[in-house]
């Protein structure tokens, strides 16, 4: 009892003693099981799992930056799982967190399929979505504006002449990429142009996987004069297939990235916050969880009526 009050700095312990009790525990590498002590008194573990479905994706890790910036504040740390876009591994790794304890999650789910999230919601782990609404129950989520953002970038290339425009997309399942092939849709309907299912790929989740798909698409007898891509792996792979195959196809997608200014093509993106997409995710869960902290009237109303935040987005140009 007296090495544990000396390791929580309580007073009744003479400083002499307390010293000797510190530097055994420096010699021992001794550090203080933080969870274990928390659920003995009571309190949360003090971590917040995000889980999203692709690190390498650069949007990724800028939400997770935006995550961590304002929970960070709060006292809290941020545990980060990939899911690989495979829902029975994010059922596992939401399970997972919730066995050990977390005070809240952020999720990029993987599919419309959120019966573990909804069930981790009901076991009364606070839950924000991130890029998706919530599927089955009722949770604070963070979207962009992805049909607008599609449609005011294919209505651009629409506007410079093009009117056989290809569609690079992600896996169907995915709520983004299926906002925005609703944007692309409905931008070539604005101007009477027939959607053509020729024209459109869905699928690729990795430059390579793009680059082919995008590749076929200019092989056609009647190519396309531009693409749009549904996300930044899109418009990369995409970029590559137009320079091999020499020709001068406009390409737009959704997405700003780094050295998108230095490709050496003009380039349309649909350019959008993706630290203030983490950081509002952020800022929704910690006020639930801070609220659910005080007094029986705030956990109720840390249940209260949930919020959907849409982020804006706007058309950024590259090259001449």
């Amino acid at each position: 009892m007296t090495a544990s009050r000396a390791l929580r700095d309580d007073p009744s312990v003479l400083p002499a003693t307390r010293e000797r009790i510190r530097a055994a525990a420096a010699e021992l590498g001794y550090r203080p099981n933080e969870v274990a002590r928390s659920l003995r008194l009571g309190r949360g573990t003090g971590l917040v799992g995000l889980v999203v479905t692709n690190l390498a994706n650069p949007f990724y890790s800028r939400l997770a930056l935006g995550v961590d910036s304002v929970i960070a504040g709060d006292g809290f740390k941020t545990v980060i799982g990939n899911t690989g876009q495979d829902l029975d591994a994010e059922r596992e790794l939401v399970a997972d967190l919730v066995a050990r304890r977390v005070d809240g999650i952020i999720a990029v789910p993987a599919s419309a399929d959120q019966r573990h999230l909804a069930a981790a919601a009901a076991d009364g782990v606070p839950v924000v979505l991130a890029s998706r609404p919530p599927e089955g129950f009722e949770a604070d989520c963070v979207l962009v504006d992805d049909f607008g953002g599609a449609r005011a970038a294919t209505a651009r290339l629409i506007t410079r002449g093009h009117r056989r425009i290809g569609f690079l997309g992600s896996p169907p399942a995915v709520y983004t990429g299926t906002e925005r092939l609703r944007g692309y849709a409905a931008a070539l309907a604005a101007h009477g142009i027939p959607f053509d299912d020729s024209c459109v790929r869905q699928g690729q989740t990795q430059p390579r996987e793009a680059r082919r798909a995008a590749a076929e698409l200019l092989a056609l007898p009647e190519p396309p004069t531009a693409l749009f891509c549904s996300n930044n792996r899109n418009t990369i792979g995409a970029f590559r297939a137009i320079r091999a195959s020499g020709t001068d196809t406009a390409l737009a997608g959704f997405d700003d990235f780094e050295l998108a200014d230095s490709l050496g093509l003009p380039l349309t993106l649909v350019a959008y916050d993706s630290d203030e997409v983490g950081r509002a995710a952020g800022r929704l869960l910690a006020d639930r969880l801070l609220r659910g902290k005080g007094s029986d009237t705030d956990k109720k109303s840390a249940l209260g009526s949930v919020q959907r935040i849409v982020t804006p987005t706007s058309l950024v140009e590259y090259g001449s």
